[in-house]
């Protein structure tokens, strides 16, 4: 029996243009209504998933924020925090660092602020259109922006999440190089062509769901999970049923126990039709 559902946000609970569907949303909340419960699991923070949580009526229902991949976990309704890890300012700045030595724009969220070196330095392509993931990166999570010239210097505080924002091109020719001195010591990995983070050593979304989730009385069998990207393949491992997105890379979909429609085509929708018996 199906007694939680797991939700990868970009890609997979949204379309391409960053919107659950009707169809999406009312799936979901008719899961929940049935007793269900829902989480968000995301590289995002947790104030980048309140907009999404509200519109699922998560917030009204004890649903799961898992943030920054894992290294936060919060009730979104009451704001009990049941998991907090995150780097150590040392590490932290080691990592920031040496990323000076690439072509990447390094970002660091503390409160309501995103700190970053140039905030007009992240323009990337995107479906042939000039972005500037940066100002995506604070208008979608909701932080105020502020240039820090030397982020390695000027972090002084735990961090949960360090994120990398680059051409695809040129991250997948040096992500080996950016993660070679903290590949034993901390966890790395692509979250999109566009981003490669770190997190503390060991975190991933796995293990903050399986910290938390027994704490709470629930057994991996019942857990059902849907994701797209490299960042959810250990939740999709985990979970009693992982679903992969038709629009989710080879890897996660070689992992997953069922392939869905694409995040374009209400896969989540189409994927709790199939398994709507098992709830």
């Amino acid at each position: 029996m199906i007694r939680a559902i797991l939700l990868d946000i970009d890609g997979t609970l949204t379309n391409d243009k960053k919107e659950i569907t009707p169809k999406t949303k009312e799936a979901l909340l008719k899961a929940q209504a049935n007793g269900v419960r829902l989480a968000l699991a995301s590289g995002r923070p947790d104030q980048g998933l309140v907009k999404y949580a509200k519109m699922l009526e998560m917030d009204k229902n004890h649903g799961i924020f898992v943030c920054y991949n894992g290294a936060k976990v919060m009730d979104c309704q009451s704001g009990e925090v049941y998991f907090d890890q995150a780097m150590s300012i040392d590490e932290a700045k080691a990592v920031l660092e040496h990323m000076k030595k690439f072509k990447v724009s390094p970002i660091v969220a503390k409160g309501e602020y995103m700190y970053t070196n140039d905030v007009y330095s992240g323009f990337l392509q995107r479906n042939g259109d000039p972005i500037n993931i940066i100002e995506y990166e604070s208008r979608s999570n909701g932080y105020i922006l502020c240039e820090k010239r030397d982020l390695a210097e000027f972090v002084d505080f735990p961090v949960e999440k360090i994120l990398n924002a680059g051409e695809p091109d040129y991250m997948k020719e040096h992500y080996e190089e950016m993660m070679e001195p903290f590949k034993d010591t901390l966890s790395c990995m692509f979250t999109s062509p566009v981003y490669f983070e770190f997190t503390a050593k060991g975190i991933d979304k796995a293990k903050a769901i399986d910290t938390v989730y027994r704490s709470l009385g629930y057994e991996p069998a019942e857990l059902m999970a849907f994701g797209d990207a490299q960042n959810d393949l250990s939740m999709l491992k985990y979970a009693g049923v992982g679903v992969a997105m038709g629009n989710a890379v080879e890897e996660v979909k070689d992992a997953a126990d069922y392939i869905t429609l694409s995040n374009n085509h209400d896969g989540i929708a189409a994927a709790l039709e199939v398994y709507q018996d098992w709830m």
